[in-house]
């Protein structure tokens, strides 16, 4: 597989990741063995990055990592990011603090088995706490203190991305990036660029959506986050079909069914569409089927789309996605 540099972490990561929210909850049910072995997959095809979250089945997922990487004995050879914040009050930004943040990287120390986490992320914010100083001076002071090695911040909006690389300590910015989600190509990674900021691209497939084989009439299981915050009910709407209404996302979809290349699938068409952005530095499509896991990591070595393809995303964007979502985040 290909590798990337994650900003100025220094770390030379898989530009195709792994991303575990799949195997911690709001999917629908996954079992503990279930969960390892979709992290078994991702190392068997060559990926050496994984993301996670302290909430993604309340450390459920955090566990299931470190039980696969002892197993392996590959803990040197792989990078994991994971993520705090979320725990708290989404709305109330003084809570992100250091008694707080530094309570969440003893938990994921602990879940994960390392005494300092290799990368933390703060976990989607409110947009106050970027406008917090001491919420960085919190995570300056976890990497001074050798509880973390870098930090940095997964966000809703490209506004908070923007104000996030101000702070000089934030060397990764996690973001939703896909073909119905285009406005961090525009400013956002031209400033992440010439800042040296690693790029980490989360929500590729929009939930699906953009693997082609969902159907209109698809029933999701109650605890599943497609069934239960389609119009934001639990959380952010734009984490769920990319923010997009539903029966538009399958609209987008049937327009772009006629442009995937031969010997690739459409979810492969969407991840090499993301990764044929120079300022990605890795993507982080999830999933607890070995074999898909298997696909998507193949689209590292694939070519990249031709500009005739581009051309033909960026028109159905225009035409199904823009109105929708392009102003919101």
């Amino acid at each position: 597989m290909n590798h990337r540099l994650l900003g100025s972490t220094g770390y030379g990561v898989t530009d195709v990741g792994f991303g575990t929210w799949n195997i911690g909850g709001d999917w629908g049910d996954v079992d503990a063995e279930e969960g390892r072995e979709a992290v078994r997959a991702a190392l068997d095809a060559g990926i050496d990055f994984i993301d996670t979250a302290d909430v993604y089945g309340d450390g459920f997922s955090e566990q299931r990592i470190a039980e696969v990487l002892d197993e392996r004995g590959v803990r040197d050879e792989v990078t994991v990011a994971t993520k705090a914040g979320r725990r708290l009050d989404p709305h109330t930004a003084d809570r992100y603090n250091y008694e707080n943040l530094s309570r969440f990287v003893d938990r994921s120390q602990e879940y994960l088995g390392t005494d300092t986490l290799e990368l933390v992320q703060l976990h989607c914010p409110p947009t106050e706490a970027y406008y917090q100083p001491e919420t960085f001076e919190a995570l300056e002071r976890l990497r001074e203190e050798g509880e973390i090695a870098h930090y940095g911040v997964s966000v809703e909006k490209v506004e908070q991305a923007l104000k996030a690389i101000e702070y000089p300590g934030v060397e990764t910015v996690q973001i939703i990036f896909n073909m119905f989600r285009q406005r961090p190509a525009e400013l956002f990674f031209e400033e992440a660029a010439r800042r040296d900021v690693g790029v980490i691209a989360r929500v590729p497939l929009a939930s699906g959506l953009l693997t082609g084989t969902l159907s209109r009439d698809m029933e999701f299981p109650e605890n599943d986050h497609r069934n239960f915050n389609v119009e934001g009910e639990a959380f952010d709407r734009g984490e769920t079909f990319a923010g997009l209404p539903v029966e538009d996302g399958f609209d987008a979809v049937d327009a772009l069914r006629g442009h995937v290349p031969e010997r690739m699938s459409m979810a492969q068409m969407a991840l090499r569409w993301i990764l044929d952005h120079d300022a990605v530095s890795t993507v982080i499509p999830g999933s607890t089927t070995p074999e898909h896991v298997q696909a998507n990591a193949a689209v590292s070595e694939m070519a990249p789309l031709s500009n005739q393809t581009h051309g033909a995303v960026r028109d159905v964007y225009e035409d199904h996605v823009y109105d929708a979502v392009h102003h919101r985040w």
